[in-house]
């Protein structure tokens, strides 16, 4: 409510100084265009009196009145009858009587309305100005709801009625007496004084609204946010936490502005019942050097892996600290990275230190033939408190020649010759082998030669396209000894999106080498509208089998899996996407991903499944789930909503479920949800939750929650 309140003080103001600059002395400069029905000067009694549609514009302001009069002898103005004001905001003033003095410091209004440029309203008694500085208003309501057409004596929804308002101008502040709020014609909360900084104050040092929940883990929650204004470019929001079952916390956001960049820090601290001290820091930090360079950091820590997710901060498995400078020329980028890792999970140590990180990256400007040469570089250093330690250089060049034929098949030719050199301590090696300290490298050559053809048919409304596509790949046998580690190629899933990579390895430590051809189809059908069908298919093709693809990936033997997806989006109320992988010798579903989205706002569904067998050596188990949620638009202010999550594996069951309920309309929001999780994690419990939220519009949010371990 505080700024549009503020806004309406600004326009009566505006009212009572053009209403004095209708008949006073005007600015040449800017002006005014006066006219009425009559206009009479009394000699006698120094009155001037304009009468019958009086209209004055001065700018974008449009002041209209059934009377204008202004004494000489008392120096005092006056408008009356249907006096309105349209401001160039929007805003509409109505009064039924103004009175100014001559030198605009004071002034009065009686029967005051304004229709704020939202469609919200003010009504107030009366109005007065004193010496230019203070404005008050006097028994005044305001709401942003809407009047009911049916019943337009009917309360509003809700209302905010106050017996004074006060807006000084010295001191930039508005001071409310006697405030109380309404919701359906029924005063809910009341408060004898309050005050808030006026629309000129951007931002001003106050406490914020409370919020208060309980959880079973934490008990009875209060917190009390307060908002620290330290200067223009920074702030900080400082929220005492006062918990019934658990130690008092403290939680403290920072955000500071710089000219070239930001920096926002939050963390919190708490001693517990069992007196440990437990706390999180986070901060992140974004910095612009130059038009082309940049650099940043993230750094984020917890004193234990539950605090997190006890506290309600965050539910992530791992903190990733990092700092980081890039560049970015017109073809070429270069970044330098350090990495930190805290694991939350239980029984997982934390991640290696990974310092430094860098990576250049550079694409040529076409040859004469149309080809383009590029450059890649990356310099790893890993190194961990008990494990293997890596060092590693990477330098790949390549150059690429795209060619259309004349009957329109499109080919690339491009080859690339990498080079890697790698130390290692302490290597494990599985087997008899010893671990293995030193130095370790490798030379790969590669050429790779794609061909598409797209063929293209439309008839009335839809277009077709059905695109044939080869490729084949050299590269020699050999590339991954086992005196390289493997730190960023541990795990990855063939499907149609890698069919044609050049090696479908994530990273940079595990390559995939020998020639092989990879063979697919694509098939899409478009509508004029926007709907579409599309169907990708294919498989792989290797002369020799690799054992460097783990059983279960589809791709250890010499014939892959086949891989494909289908997406059918006819219009907005259907679509439907799926991606599987089949056994090469009984076409056995090896992964099946489903989703689809149909249905209209009365009633949505989105739906989907994920199935995919375990691979060996993979640090991922497999994986079978389906979730659902639906969503409803009940009617024009309702609408409803519910979803789950459930491990359809053998000893899975249930993760989380939740429904929640809304109503909605222009000037109010009311939200309920209830959760129910089913996580376990050493002291966190399975828990049920329920939040509820009323949002007032233009005037705050007030929520609680409360939640119960099971």
């Amino acid at each position: 409510m505080g700024n549009t309140v503020i806004r309406v003080w600004l326009a009566v103001l505006g009212l009572i100084l053009l209403s004095g600059h209708a008949l006073a002395q005007p600015d040449t400069e800017k002006p005014i265009r006066f006219s009425a029905d009559v206009m009479n000067y009394d000699s006698e009694l120094n009155i001037v009196t304009a009468s019958g549609n009086v209209e004055v514009i001065h700018e974008d302001r449009v002041l209209v009145a059934n009377t204008i009069t202004y004494n000489q002898k008392s120096d005092i103005l006056t408008a009356s009858g249907k006096v309105s004001l349209i401001e160039p905001s929007g805003e509409v003033i109505f009064a039924e009587y103004v009175e100014l003095t001559g030198d605009f410091k004071d002034g009065i209004i009686q029967d005051i309305r304004i229709i704020l440029s939202d469609g919200s309203r003010i009504a107030a008694n009366g109005a007065r100005r004193s010496n230019k500085q203070l404005m008050e208003l006097r028994k005044a309501v305001y709401s942003p709801c809407n009047i009911c057409t049916d019943d337009p004596g009917r309360p509003p929804l809700w209302q905010i009625k106050a017996v004074k308002i006060v807006h000084d101008k010295g001191q930039k502040v508005v001071e409310y007496s006697d405030a109380w709020l309404e919701v359906a014609g029924i005063p809910i909360a009341y408060t004898p004084y309050f005050s808030h900084p006026d629309p000129t104050v951007k931002r001003k040092s106050g406490f914020l609204v409370p919020s208060f929940g309980h959880s079973s883990d934490l008990g009875y929650v209060f917190k009390a946010p307060y908002f620290w204004n330290i200067a223009p470019d920074r702030d900080a929001t400082i929220t005492p936490i006062y918990a019934t079952d658990e130690g008092a916390a403290l939680d403290v956001e920072y955000r500071h502005y710089f000219r070239n960049g930001k920096f926002f820090a939050s963390g919190s601290a708490t001693q517990d019942s069992d007196n440990d001290v437990r706390g999180h820091f986070f901060s992140k930090g974004r910095f612009d050097i130059d038009d082309r360079w940049r650099w940043g950091f993230d750094f984020n820590r917890a004193s234990d892996e539950t605090y997190l997710r006890r506290y309600g901060y965050t539910s992530d498995n791992t903190l990733i600290s990092n700092v980081f400078t890039e560049g970015f020329g017109t073809r070429s980028y270069l970044s330098a990275n350090a990495y930190d890792f805290q694991s939350m999970a239980e029984g997982v140590v934390n991640g290696p230190l990974i310092m430094p990180l860098l990576d250049y990256n550079y694409i040529g400007d076409s040859g004469p033939f149309g080809g383009r040469p590029s450059l890649d570089m990356n310099l790893m250093t890993l190194t961990r408190d008990d494990g293997t330690d890596s060092r590693r250089l990477s330098i790949k060049a390549g150059w690429a020649l795209p060619y259309i034929g004349p009957a329109g098949d499109v080919w690339r030719l491009s080859t690339s010759l990498r080079g890697d050199l790698y130390h290692t301590d302490d290597l494990y090696r599985p087997g008899p082998k010893d671990t293995y300290t030193g130095f370790s490298g490798r030379i790969i050559p590669q050429a790779s030669l794609d061909w598409r053809y797209p063929f293209v048919k439309t008839e009335g409304s839809i277009s077709q396209v059905i695109e044939p596509m080869v490729s084949f790949i050299v590269s020699p046998y050999g590339g991954n000894p086992d005196t390289i580690s493997n730190e960023d190629s541990i795990d990855f899933e063939f499907d149609d999106t890698n069919l044609f990579s050049d090696n479908r390895f994530p990273g940079f430590d595990r390559v995939e080498g020998g020639p092989r051809f990879n063979y697919g189809l694509k098939w899409g059908a478009f509508g004029k509208n926007g709907g579409s069908t599309t169907i990708a298919f294919g498989q792989s093709y290797r002369f020799r089998a690799d054992d460097t693809f783990s059983g279960g990936s589809g791709l250890e033997d010499n014939f892959s899996d086949f891989v494909g997806s289908v997406r059918i989006s006819p219009g907005p109320y259907f679509d439907l996407f799926y991606r599987t992988r089949l056994d090469k010798d009984n076409l056995e579903p090896k992964r099946n991903e489903i989703n689809i989205a149909t249905g209209i706002p009365a009633l949505r569904i989105n739906a989907g499944y994920v199935y995919f067998d375990h691979t060996e050596n993979s640090e991922f188990p497999g994986r079978e789930e389906m979730n659902i949620s639906l969503s409803s638009q009940i009617n024009r202010y309702w609408r409803a909503r519910a979803a789950g999550i459930r491990d359809l594996s053998d000893d899975g069951g249930m993760r989380n479920f939740g429904v929640g309920l809304v109503y909605e309309d222009e000037c109010f929001i009311f939200s309920t949800d209830f959760r129910r999780d089913f996580y376990e994690d050493r002291d966190l419990k399975p828990s049920d939750s329920i939040v509820f939220r009323a949002t007032f519009k233009t005037l705050g949010e007030v929520s609680s929650g409360f939640s119960r371990s099971q």
